[in-house]
């Protein structure tokens, strides 16, 4: 029987329920046991797809084209598997899914309510997740739900209640309930506060769920004093207070959590030790908590930096471009590295900033200029493209490494169509539909009437071209033929415009299987000059960094010439 794990939040969100629930996922693969994870999301949209990235974040695509929550990102990176577009549940894929069977008959003529025909959508949503094999024929031994929002929210109440109902249907040996409460430490002595968790717990309890963990998340180590009136006022032992205070990195979490005693813990509530697990996978388990131990006390100990200017559109919150940085620090690491981002709006560098602000127009070029690499990330819109165009001139210019991805090679492919090969009208088609000189065009079998769901998405492969054994991002992918990475773009480059291109040195040395469509781009004649149509960010992992990201950083660090 699988055993379930529910990570619920209370007081506010964006509290780190993600990070705690990848890391309770962590410390129960190196037991060597099969985790998979369920986000779920109660907001009424189908996917994540069309929201802002300034509202919610990264819009996270997984392998078969869903474009998710960024947390499912966490979770791919943290316990290293491919999810599914089933793996995050939201209120309008649950109410699309009961009004379909509704209008099929399914429900014999029945009154249609949430309670009980949207509360079991609910929990078979979650049996089918479960019933999906996650590494080779082997189904997961433990499935992490995430509840996203917050508990006492109108809009997730169906699905606190689907959870309330769950912990029956499944059994109290395999449902276990961590909640995830903020202890603020307020004024000048700083005192940490308890009575939020107390009222949290309380509409919890309320609501009809028993937390088995509470995880206090706050600035400062939680003193005993306010952990003994938490265990006391929540109705909790004291060991089921987890103090998670803020650490130096996400990869310590885990390290934090199995401190206190988590382990253990799960070993006892969920009867762990009558799980059957082979000696490979407990090797493997053993060697995974090794690893990451190293790596969590390497982030320690790095000496020496790496500065890469991102030049993007969602920069006023890092959440946009949370894979970007991710994949950054990935790489980094791998180099030993300590990680310095630029962070910097791209509509900063344009001449209109220079009139406007011209304080934030040199601070922004300050920062290109000062940046060991350059890195433009994908993008939608008008607003910043033209500074993005300066910062790739600059990195083309003055032989700084520069990655492109998705709208960045775009980008990159704009310039030197501009400046080196003379067609100074050259744009994109998306920026400007009436442009003389597309280089950039809509793909022709992308719907114009719909836009949720319609784009190039998921895992595609991308043919190396013959001729291009010397090439540098052939090498960093181990000089392999083919690659698989994942989409999501409307717009490609303009297969008429190629020769031109590759006659000036900018050559694309990867494209898809009808050798049309352009997917990697690399210039001659510098040290690292990069695009890509894919977004690589998407399938980092701490331990496995991204083929270009480390290229990006081997050839900041000067080390690009000993692939």
């Amino acid at each position: 029987m699988t055993k379930y794990i529910v990570v619920s939040g209370g007081v506010i969100s964006g509290i780190g329920k993600g990070v705690i629930a990848s890391s309770t996922g962590t410390l129960l693969k190196t037991l060597g046991l099969g985790v998979t994870a369920i986000k779920i999301d109660p907001y009424l949209n189908i996917d994540a797809g069309l929201m802002t990235p300034l509202d919610h974040g990264e819009v996270f695509v997984l392998n078969d084209g869903g474009e998710v929550d960024l947390d499912l990102g966490n979770y791919e990176r943290f316990l290293d598997v491919e999810l599914s577009r089933i793996n995050n549940i939201t209120t309008g894929k649950i109410y699309r899914q009961v009004i379909e069977r509704e209008r099929k008959g399914d429900y014999l003529g029945k009154t249609v309510q949430v309670v009980p025909h949207v509360t079991d959508a609910i929990q078979e949503w979650i049996e089918n997740v479960v019933s999906m094999p996650i590494e080779g024929d082997e189904k997961p031994d433990v499935c992490i739900i995430e509840l996203g929002g917050t508990v006492g929210d109108i809009e997730s109440a169906p699905f606190v209640e689907a959870m309330r109902q769950f912990q029956f249907r499944v059994g109290h040996d395999n449902f276990c309930l961590i909640h995830v409460s903020l202890v603020p430490v307020v004024g000048s002595v700083g005192e940490q506060k308890t009575k939020p968790t107390q009222m949290s717990v309380r509409d919890l309890r309320g609501a009809g769920l028993t937390p088995d963990l509470i995880a206090c998340r706050s600035s400062k180590p939680l003193d005993e004093s306010v952990a003994s009136k938490i265990s006391m006022f929540c109705h909790v032992g004291p060991e089921q207070v987890l103090a998670v205070h803020d650490v130096s990195s996400v990869y310590h979490v885990p390290l934090l959590l199995r401190e206190h005693g988590v382990m253990d813990f799960f070993r006892r509530r969920l009867n762990l030790d009558a799980l059957k697990i082979s000696d490979e996978r407990r090797l493997a388990g053993e060697k995974l908590w090794t690893e990451w131990n190293t790596l969590a006390n390497s982030y320690l100990h790095l000496h020496e930096s790496v500065s890469i200017a991102i030049v993007g559109k969602y920069t006023d919150l890092h959440d946009s471009y949370i894979s970007v940085y991710k994949a950054l620090e990935h790489a980094s690491l791998a180099y030993k590295r300590k990680m310095v981002i630029n962070w910097i709006d791209a509509s900063d560098l344009e001449h209109d900033t220079l009139k406007k602000n011209p304080l934030k127009y040199h601070e922004s070029w300050q920062k290109v200029c000062g940046s060991d690499g350059i890195l433009v990330p994908g993008g939608f819109g008008t607003r910043g493209i033209e500074g993005m165009i300066m910062a790739a001139k600059w990195a083309r210019e003055h032989k700084i490494p520069y990655l492109g991805i998705c709208l960045g090679m775009q980008i990159a492919v704009i310039e030197f169509a501009r400046n080196v090969c003379g067609m100074t009208d050259a744009d994109s088609a998306e920026m400007n539909p009436d442009t003389p000189t597309p280089v950039v065009v809509y793909m022709p079998e992308i719907s114009k009437t719909h836009m949720g769901g319609t784009m190039r998405l998921g895992l595609h492969s991308t043919i190396f071209q013959k001729g291009t054994e010397n090439s540098t991002v052939r090498k960093l992918y181990g000089g392999k033929p083919t690659v698989d990475e994942r989409h999501r773009h409307r717009y490609e480059v303009n297969p008429l415009h190629v020769n031109t291109f590759e006659k000036k040195g900018l050559q694309f040395i990867g494209r898809d299987e009808t050798g049309e469509r352009m997917e990697i781009v690399e210039l001659d004649d510098h040290p690292f000059f990069v695009g890509c149509q894919y977004h690589p960010e998407y399938i980092t992992r701490p331990l496995r960094p991204c083929p270009l990201f480390s290229g990006l950083i081997m050839a900041a660090i000067g080390e690009i010439k000993t692939l």
